[in-house]
């Protein structure tokens, strides 16, 4: 089962990371301002992830894929590390459906 990480950066903004059973990370927030805040966007991961429309996948400029996670107002609320290929990039987005409905949260 996955878990998200919650984690305080050096300019004090709050940050999860979904990470797979293996450990890997498959989705990272933005920064917030509070704790309360990441909180609400970790339950927005889990509402959202399991509508596979909120997921928007990309390329960047140097030809990798990768994806954002949308909540309802279109706002991102997570994004993937980059991938090689389309395929990786797909099998990412099922990990997050997978993996973040039951997530554990836990804090570092």
């Amino acid at each position: 089962m996955g878990k998200f990480v919650v984690s305080k950066r050096k300019n004090e903004e709050f940050q999860f990371n979904l990470k797979a059973t293996n450990g890997q990370i498959i989705l990272s927030s933005e920064g917030y301002t509070t704790k309360a805040a990441c909180m609400n966007g970790i339950e927005s991961v889990k509402k959202n992830s399991q509508d596979e429309s909120k997921f928007e996948t990309l390329e960047a400029k140097n030809g990798k894929h990768y994806f954002n996670l949308k909540a309802t107002n279109g706002q991102i609320i997570g994004s993937s590390q980059m991938y090689e290929s389309l395929a990786g990039c797909q099998n990412g987005i099922q990990s997050v459906m997978n993996n973040a409905p039951d997530a554990e949260v836990v804090e570092e």
